[in-house]
């Protein structure tokens, strides 16, 4: 068996970046390949890794994009052959590499999606690892790639990513844009997922930016919000009343959804029907077929309400999933009922 522990990597560096000062990156591409499959091959992971990461490193900083992406993804061979774990020095490397790689052509595109692979491979996390996502997702979003953005701040699915989410929907939305189709793309995939104070913070977030942006959008009837539980010290738990009617549903929603007990609450499970009922008795968005299996699907999770019968797959559901390589389900899923949260004093929502 092969050392576990790497031998030093000051040998090959040696010879390998001195070649790219002296305006040689062929030969320094071909030096570093060499190198780090011979440590490879022989079992010195580490020693690979820091020369691929190094190597790479040097010539993206040089503008030797097809050079440095070729030994990123040799990097990430390695990490999968040792199974390297994701963590802060793992990931760290690869951020690095993405960002000097720079945003043209599909270099970056190409490592971006074969670091998510590997971390949902070695990882805890299917979609991929959240940080990773969180940080490409921010990245892109910087960039203005809102639609290369957005589905990495979903599989993300932390409090920062759905705070920028937030952010970056307001903008992408602009002056005069569909608000209510925002506000649920911002609002299903997160509850779908389970994840209850990723779609808080993102409505808590995108609702007041955007009425901000568009006062015309608070209601005349009620133009001071609406308190509906206990503040916290980050955030206020008020809803927006607007004459948008899906953005009203989007907030009573997730609402709902935050004090759900699964069939322990009897309460808010009349609560979550009467809301459905009404806003999808109004037509609109919220009575598309699309939102209404949408709608189903987080009625199971959260109220323990069964789907109509002959439901079929709902596309929301598997959207993060395909983006990066899953494939969908093939059998009838399994219920997905979340553990009853603690009771609350709060007054259920009508």
């Amino acid at each position: 068996m092969p050392p576990a522990r790497a031998t030093s990597s000051t040998r090959a560096l040696e010879t390998i970046l001195p070649l790219i000062a002296s305006g040689q990156p062929y030969e320094a591409h071909q030096k570093a390949r060499t190198f780090a499959s011979r440590y490879n091959k022989s079992g010195h992971y580490d020693t690979a890794i820091d020369v691929l990461f190094q190597s790479a490193r040097e010539l993206l900083k040089v503008g030797q994009q097809g050079s440095g992406t070729d030994l990123t993804s040799f990097l990430l061979d390695v990490y999968e052959t040792k199974g390297e774990p994701v963590n802060a020095e793992s990931r760290g490397r690869l951020t690095q590499l993405i960002a000097l790689t720079g945003p043209s052509g599909s270099w970056r595109k190409s490592i971006i999606d074969k670091a998510i692979a590997w971390s949902a491979k070695v990882g805890p996390h299917p979609a991929g690892d959240p940080d990773l996502h969180h940080y490409v997702g921010e990245l892109l979003y910087k960039e203005g790639k809102f639609a290369a953005a957005e589905p990495h701040l979903l599989a993300a699915g932390k409090r920062d990513s759905a705070h920028v989410l937030a952010e970056m929907f307001v903008g992408w939305v602009g002056p005069d844009g569909p608000v209510g189709s925002f506000a649920l793309r911002g609002i299903i995939p997160y509850l779908q997922n389970g994840n209850i104070l990723a779609a808080r913070t993102f409505i808590v977030h995108f609702a007041p930016q955007l009425i901000a942006r568009r006062p015309s959008l608070l209601s005349p009837h009620q133009s001071s919000p609406i308190p509906v539980g206990k503040p916290t010290d980050s955030e206020p738990d008020e809803v927006l009343f607007t004459t948008d009617p899906t953005l009203n549903f989007a907030q009573l929603a997730v609402r709902a959804c935050q004090r759900a007990q699964g069939d322990k609450n009897k309460a808010m499970r009349e609560a979550w029907v009467r809301l459905c009922g009404t806003y999808q008795s109004k037509g609109g968005l919220v009575a598309h077929r699309e939102v209404r299996k949408a709608l189903s699907d987080i009625a199971e999770l959260y109220f323990a309400i069964p789907p109509p019968r002959a439901q079929q797959a709902n596309p929301f559901g598997d959207m993060i999933s395909a983006m990066f390589g899953g494939a969908p389900p093939t059998a009838a899923p399994q219920r997905r009922v979340l553990a009853p949260a603690p009771p609350t004093s709060t007054p259920g929502l009508d």
